[in-house]
């Protein structure tokens, strides 16, 4: 009876199941992998960008790499005056091919030249600013003429240029036709050159233009600007 219950109640162990990996174990089913599809077009394009962006900053680099040596104002030179090896420098920047410039291989060329405008230290020098003719003779003077806006052109005068002094009618000498008393029948005028152009005053408007005359000329010019009655007009440059 004992043995009958024995064998009634015992049941074997159950069998392991093998884990996945090991022998026997149920293969899983394989894992699909999504292929992604190429687009040839959209390669091509990156690699454009790419090689253009490239290129690009090779470009740039190269562009603010470059540098010139020019020739630069180290001190003042007043339009006219004479220019020494003192005045002049060097230094290399990276320069637009639209500035006009001295290269600085020509600095010895432009000693002995002479000023065309005033040369301020710390400037670049470009060649129109220097010139080799003086812009006064050796049998010339310098004569200051005061003017009044209603005296010159509105249009600014530049050293260099040809003008001529002409002497208005004093008040005095008008008869009672209304018309100036001149001895010679015309108005007396002057040829001068302009060697330099003051600030106007803030007051009045005033010029003082320098200019370069004739030394027999220069007192009775001067005689003239002290009375006020003389008017500037620009000469026609060149022959036109």
């Amino acid at each position: 009876m004992e043995e009958s219950l024995v064998s009634n109640t015992f049941s074997p162990p159950p069998a392991a199941v093998p884990a996945q990996g090991q022998p026997g174990a149920p293969a899983s089913a394989p894992r699909l992998l999504k292929q992604r599809r190429r687009r040839p077009g959209l390669i091509a394009l990156s690699v454009a960008l790419i090689a253009g962006g490239g290129l690009a900053g090779a470009l740039l680099y190269a562009a603010s790499g470059h540098r010139s040596s020019v020739v630069v104002v180290v001190k003042d030179v007043p339009v006219g005056g004479q220019i020494t090896a003192d005045d002049l420098g060097q230094a290399s920047i990276a320069l637009d091919p639209r500035v006009k410039a001295v290269s600085a291989s020509k600095e010895r060329v432009l000693v002995g030249q002479r000023a065309a405008v005033d040369l301020k230290a710390g400037s670049l020098l470009s060649p129109s600013q220097v010139t080799r003719q003086s812009l006064m003779g050796p049998s010339q003077q310098l004569v200051g003429v005061s003017l009044k806006p209603s005296q010159l052109p509105a249009s600014p005068l530049s050293p260099g240029e040809h003008v001529v002094i002409v002497s208005t009618p004093d008040p005095d000498t008008i008869s009672g036709t209304g018309k100036p008393v001149a001895a010679s029948g015309s108005t007396p005028t002057l040829d001068a050159t302009v060697v330099a152009v003051g600030k106007p005053a803030v007051a009045t408007g005033q010029i003082t233009v320098d200019v370069a005359v004739d030394s027999v000329d220069g007192p009775s010019l001067a005689a003239r600007v002290a009375t006020g009655d003389v008017s500037l007009v620009v000469a026609a440059q060149d022959g036109n």
